[in-house]
């Protein structure tokens, strides 16, 4: 049997996932968790053989969590259930420690299939980013000058072009200001942008706008 713990702020999301693996003899729901900080207290006091992770929710999420996850003893691999199935987003997932990346719109026998081999010790894509992965052109100056940015520069541009302020990006990340401030002038800089509404062009265009 393998004890999941399902790691979503979408409740219908959650109690989709509990209704599919019920149907499975060798999966079960084993603890639930809504946001980053409720993950790291649940696998404190538990323990699972496989994390199922959206990579936006509340608090500390995405690669950040992944590495505090990872940073855990006997941490569980993590299998990324994503919306996004934008290749950059998956290479940093997985670069972060993750052991399996997937997303939202894939059939339930992959997801059941993805679970199985993560729990195993193996590593599982999304088929259709695996293709990508494949077929992507490998020099850094014909890739997407977003693939340029660090993780944190990458994660506070997904977050301004949700349209929050550089105190609420803060807030969010538990940092200052002026490293939020810091943070964007490098990445505004690395991009060639003037302004936030190129940003948000350019987020648009490469899908990378929730």
């Amino acid at each position: 049997m393998i004890r999941v713990l399902i790691a979503d702020d979408h409740a219908i999301v959650r109690e989709g996932l509990k209704q599919l693996f019920a149907l499975d003899v060798d999966v079960v729901v084993a603890g639930e968790a809504t946001d980053g900080a409720q993950v790291l207290e649940v696998l404190r006091r538990e323990r699972f053989d496989v994390v199922l992770l959206d990579m936006t929710m509340p608090g500390v999420s995405g690669v950040n969590l992944i590495n505090r996850i990872c940073a855990q003893d006997g941490a569980p691999p993590i299998l990324v259930l994503s919306m996004h199935n934008e290749l950059q987003v998956a290479r940093r997932a997985l670069n972060a420690g993750a052991s399996g990346y997937l997303t939202k719109d894939s059939r339930p026998e992959i997801l059941i299939a993805a679970i199985c081999k993560v729990a195993a010790g193996g590593r599982f894509i999304d088929p259709s980013l695996a293709e990508q992965m494949v077929f992507e052109v490998g020099s850094s100056a014909q890739r997407p000058p977003h693939e340029l940015l660090s993780d944190r520069e990458f994660h506070i541009l997904r977050l301004l072009v949700r349209g929050m302020s550089v105190n609420d990006v803060a807030e969010e990340l538990a940092i200052s200001n002026k490293t939020v401030s810091t943070h964007k002038a490098r990445l505004m800089l690395k991009m060639n942008f003037q302004n936030n509404s190129e940003l948000v062009r350019y987020a648009v265009a490469h899908g990378l706008i929730e």
